[in-house]
């Protein structure tokens, strides 16, 4: 039924154009670019930490571990890919290492930052992999609490870099640390044990929602799907009108148009094209709330998901907001990647994973 709902609603959005229905993307390849990054950044030199592990990237790792989970029933696959289980194997490791391994970054105040930083990313991902609640889960969700600042929250990297890593991030680590404790199978928000660590996350959470950039509060209004109460009906409301009105006529979202006053380092102009990490990343939360596939701009915006994936690599574009990338670059695909696997995430809910 949700197959045959999403290519209704590709085939209404291109027919109302005027065009012929485009409702295909090729979810192997998208597959394939995703394994193939992971790989690579797992790999990679810059990459490694102390006993023989290496890092968890928010632009490259998180966004994969979150998404290619959802393409195993698209692609009839029984088990995760070797990649996926790699990464889970070594998010394992420095979670029951915790007090072993050496934090991402080191030096003050990176240590904590990353600390903090890698404590929510690990019980994010551990969440996520889980069909059952598991002993190490339950420890990467001790590891995080224990960081937790009075302020409510935990440490955040900012190496003034958006979206992931800059002077706001704080707030968006803060708000996947709620996505992955409404995540966490076996009802683990509702521990007794967690219910004050959690009651502090909340308040930090609503208390600076107002002050947030708009990808932020699309990020708290995933949160509030997996925590009844974190946002009121209303407050969910506004930021679902907000980020409907930020929609490009083409039916995409760009990234610039949410994240705020940034500004590129490097003072080139920012990307205002649609890419696949604003369209994805909202497409994808419109549908947790509960946002129908009839409605006109969920439509459009997935149509749009379903014609811009790159045929020949399986990827989405992405567009760095702090510099004018070349090609050769080792960041170049940073964002796509993450493109890439909110869009995948987006199509997948879509179609049920099917």
């Amino acid at each position: 039924m949700k197959t045959l709902l999403l290519v209704a609603c590709l085939a209404a959005t291109s027919l109302a154009a005027g065009q012929a229905p485009s409702n295909t993307w090729n979810s192997k390849a998208a597959a394939a670019y995703l394994d193939e990054r992971a790989g690579w950044w797992m790999d990679l030199k810059a990459s490694q930490r102390d006993h023989g592990t290496f890092c968890v990237s928010c632009h490259t790792a998180v966004p994969y571990a979150l998404a290619r989970p959802s393409l195993r029933g698209v692609l009839a696959e029984k088990s995760a890919s070797g990649n996926e289980q790699r990464m889970v194997d070594n998010i394992r490791k420095r979670v029951r290492m915790w007090q072993d391994v050496e934090p991402f970054y080191k030096g003050d105040p990176k240590s904590a930052e990353s600390r903090g930083t890698e404590a929510v990313l690990n019980a994010l991902i551990l969440a996520n992999a889980d069909a059952t609640l598991s002993d190490d889960t339950k420890l990467a969700f001790s590891n995080m609490w224990a960081l937790q600042q009075p302020s409510g929250a935990m440490n955040w990297l900012d190496f003034h870099n958006a979206p992931w890593e800059s002077g706001d991030s704080q707030f968006y680590g803060n708000a996947l640390a709620a996505v992955a404790v409404g995540t966490a199978p076996g009802n683990y928000k509702a521990t007794p044990a967690i219910q004050e660590n959690l009651k502090h996350l909340r308040d930090y959470l609503t208390e600076k929602a107002d002050q947030q950039s708009l990808v932020n509060r699309v990020v708290l209004l995933w949160a509030s799907t997996k925590l009844p109460g974190l946002l009121t009906a209303a407050q969910q409301d506004a930021i679902v009108a907000e980020a409907l009105s930020k929609q490009s006529d083409d039916g995409s979202w760009s990234l610039t148009a949410i994240v705020g006053t940034w500004k590129r380092h490097d003072g080139t102009p920012m990307e205002t094209r649609g890419d696949g990490y604003a369209t994805g990343l909202i497409t994808y939360v419109l549908q947790q709330t509960g946002v129908s596939c009839e409605q006109a701009k969920l439509q459009r915006g997935l149509a749009w998901l379903a014609s811009h994936q790159n045929g020949i690599e399986g990827s989405w574009p992405g567009y760095s907001l702090n510099k004018e990338r070349e090609r050769t670059h080792v960041a170049y695909l940073f964002m796509s990647d993450a493109a890439t696997a909110y869009a995948v995430m987006a199509l997948t809910t879509s179609t049920g994973g099917k």
